[in-house]
């Protein structure tokens, strides 16, 4: 089937604002490059994003399953060509090395595939882009006229993917904004950690709170010993038990607690930048919270919540047993389990968070 070139633009454009068309627009692509599939990736090395063309989903998801994006260096060798056009893969390896490269032999190849084309872009946001054709081994290499084709196409992929990167930027920098009208304040953070958009109550943060590096840092070293784990977990995409960190009080403000709040996007919108928001609330002075609060603060049991409030009350452990009617070793065990959650070490640190004091050194009016 021959696909008009004027009506493929016309819908990557609309794919660049609405990126449940992309693998519409993948189809059209995969017969314009007389491929029998293809599919659009997105890469730093670490992560691996895609979407494809109807039909190439489960193959896809095969190869990322079995850890290929980091076993061949197919993405290294197109980005390094730095060539604005589609490049297929004779121009990247020789025949030779294609007979030996594992991805070739050992998964494309068995799977009917084994020819490729591809064009790299490199986008604002600092997302690596790839939009590949791949064609059954038994139809031949892709030749010469077919990858011209493909390069008439090329300036319009290329700007519809800048596109889709800016406009997914700003719907970032206006999550962040929204978040400053209700006094909130949050950092939108991308897959590495890295700060993507503050807000203005998180710069009023910067120097007493947080401090400019590769990714969030906090200048408490023990509250940013927990951090550090759960931005790794969420950047792995593991689920992550420590997803409120307590900061202590300094001279300039009171104490906080930090949320991460991962953020979860549809599989085809490959251009939003953003794993996570992270908010910084203050905790009230001289007042416990509920134990609804208490869960939803540190994600504590029931019984745990229970522990923690009591403590803040100034009970002994004995007594919260006795209340309880369970054994003082059940209680032990379920305060340990809440000095864990809330990142302290000591049941006087605890009360002392859960009580909003300030540290013994900070100055008073």
């Amino acid at each position: 089937m021959e696909i008009d070139s004027g009506g493929l633009v016309d819908h990557i454009y609309e794919a660049a604002v609405i990126p449940e068309m992309w693998p519409n627009v993948l189809s059209q692509l995969m017969r314009f490059g007389g491929g029998d599939g293809a599919l659009l990736f997105t890469t730093d090395g670490n992560d691996f994003r895609y979407v494809t063309s109807p039909g190439f989903e489960a193959g896809t998801a095969e190869y990322v399953a079995e850890g290929w994006p980091a076993r061949t260096d197919r993405a290294a060798r197109l980005f390094a060509k730095q060539h604005a056009g589609f490049l297929t893969d004779l121009d990247v390896y020789t025949a030779e090395e294609m007979e030996t490269e594992p991805v070739f032999r050992d998964f494309l190849r068995p799977r009917g595939f084994g020819w490729g084309v591809a064009s790299a872009i490199t986008v604002p946001s600092g997302d690596r882009l790839i939009f590949n054709v791949e064609r059954a081994f038994s139809r031949g290499p892709i030749t010469g006229d077919i990858v011209a084709r493909l390069d008439t196409l090329r300036p319009h992929l290329a700007r519809a993917a800048t596109m889709s990167a800016r406009l997914r930027l700003q719907t970032v920098k206006v999550a962040a904004q929204v978040l400053d009208v209700v006094n909130i304040p949050a950092a939108i953070l991308g897959w590495q950690a890295q700060v993507l958009a503050v807000n203005d109550g998180c710069s009023a943060l910067l120097g007493s709170t947080i401090r400019e590096a590769r990714r969030l840092t906090l200048n408490n070293p023990k509250a940013d010993r927990l951090l550090a784990p759960a931005l790794e977990t969420l950047a792995a995409k593991r689920p992550t038990s420590i997803c409120s960190i307590p900061i202590p009080a300094t001279e300039e403000r009171g104490p906080l607690i930090l949320h991460v709040l991962p953020v979860r996007r549809a599989a085809a919108d490959l251009f939003n930048a953003a794993s996570a928001i992270v908010i910084f609330t203050p905790v009230a002075l001289g007042e416990a919270p509920d134990l609804t609060v208490l869960s939803g603060l540190f994600d504590l049991t029931g019984a745990e919540a229970r522990v923690a409030r009591e403590l803040t009350a100034c009970r002994t452990v004995e007594e919260i047993a006795a209340q309880a009617g369970v054994s003082v070793n059940t209680i032990r065990t379920q305060l340990k389990s809440v000095l864990a959650k809330t990142g302290t070490r000591r049941q006087a640190e605890l009360v002392g968070l859960l009580a909003g004091m300030a540290p013994t050194n900070r100055r008073r009016p």
